[in-house]
């Protein structure tokens, strides 16, 4: 006797899958590959029960009838926003011991410092560069660190500098959080002088980015592998662009940037390789 399977009410057809492929990738740049169901699923739960729907699918055949916001919500939620104070601490071992002070050498006559943390989600990276820099850097210099990120909801959570306590036990020092943060009630709010160093941004890593830069370390860390390959180099080659001439450029542990020809060099430092633009000293 045969056994005809009947499909899950919450299962996923396939127009309903290559519909978010397409969309995902048209808005935000994210390639979905097949295997993601379950993915999409996890990410999309909470919005399907709010605007009472029955399934991905529905959510879909609304979607494509036209709906602004529920498009920018859904392109928001497929958006990954996973990071921590201080993650993979190699990187800021490297920059405490050597990145920083090679700055602080190079930029001994203007006095300041300009970082860029793209990908920044709620903001951990950009306050962990601002508490290095208040640490390992010299007193007095003009320190200005820029966070962006495609999603404004987790924007609004980096402005506030407020997090919880799992938050902080992710990767945050002790003695650091006693130094640079207060607490309120069951959070912990960063202080101001750490606040004031980053400033927040929306942004699209797709777009031009004319008028921003030019910095002399930049951030960019667990976003590109989730583009396809045309958009890295694309990415990366408008990224170059914001770096002063003898900056540095950090990617995450599994991104290369000399997988095209974008006129960089691999440098390293301590179990860290950083970016440089060819020629730089």
């Amino acid at each position: 006797m045969s056994v005809v399977s009947t499909p899950r009410p919450d299962a996923i057809s396939p127009w309903s899958f290559a519909f978010l492929q397409r969309f995902v990738h048209e808005r935000v740049g994210v390639v979905l590959d097949p295997g993601k169901e379950y993915l999409v699923q996890a990410r999309l739960a909470q919005l399907i029960e709010r605007e009472k729907l029955a399934s991905v699918d529905e959510l879909c055949a609304r979607l494509s009838n036209g709906n602004r916001e529920l498009e920018r919500e859904v392109a928001e939620a497929m958006t990954t926003n996973e990071t921590f104070f201080f993650r993979d601490i190699a990187p800021f071992e490297a920059l405490k011991q050597e990145i920083i002070p090679e700055l602080v050498r190079l930029r001994a006559g203007r006095k300041r410092i300009r970082v860029w943390s793209a990908a920044a989600s709620t903001g951990q990276e950009a306050y962990s560069m601002a508490m290095l820099l208040l640490e390992a850097g010299p007193p007095g210099w003009s320190i200005e660190i820029l966070g962006t990120d495609y999603t404004e909801r987790v924007l609004a959570r980096a402005r506030s500098g407020r997090y919880s306590q799992l938050e902080v036990n992710r990767g945050l020092p002790a003695q650091l959080l006693v130094r640079h943060f207060e607490r309120i009630g069951a959070e912990w709010q960063i202080r101001e002088a750490v606040r004031a160093m980053v400033r927040f941004e929306q942004f699209d890593l797709r777009s031009e980015m004319r008028g921003f830069g030019p910095f002399d370390l930049v951030l960019c860390r667990n976003v590109l592998i989730y583009f396809d390959a045309e958009t890295r180099i694309n990415v990366l080659r408008r990224m170059v662009r914001t770096m002063e001439p003898d900056g540095y450029l950090l990617l995450g542990a599994t991104e290369n940037a000399l997988n095209a020809d974008l006129g960089l060099r691999s440098h390293t430092a301590g179990r860290t390789i950083f970016y440089r633009i060819r020629g730089s000293s």
